[in-house]
């Protein structure tokens, strides 16, 4: 069965499945002004750069927002945990986030 919101929902035992079958977002995918929480981080062929972004903020749970591009759309300046970090859009893509809120 399908809910209104797009989301595959089956309950034929009794116990509930909830199946979201959209691709997650990335940093690199909001535009300015938008709001949004850190779901992972990945990175396979580039283990440094996801202890990198760990060590920046970008962890599991952390609120991000979207600052401002700069004028040909890379980097990018985002404010997370109470500073502003700059990202180009290959790093912003590794992390993947939530549903975004303007």
């Amino acid at each position: 069965m399908t809910g209104p919101d797009g989301v595959f929902k089956e309950a034929d035992d009794g116990l509930a499945t909830t199946v979201v079958d959209a691709p997650p977002r990335s940093l690199a995918d909001l535009t300015p002004g938008a709001r949004t929480s850190v779901l992972r981080v990945v990175a396979v062929q580039e283990p440094a750069l996801v202890r990198r972004l760990h060590d920046l903020g970008f962890t599991p749970g952390a609120v991000v927002e979207v600052v401002r591009r700069a004028p040909l759309r890379d980097p990018v300046l985002y404010r997370v945990r109470d500073y502003e970090v700059c990202l180009r859009r290959a790093q912003a893509e590794c992390v993947h986030v939530t549903g975004a809120e303007r």
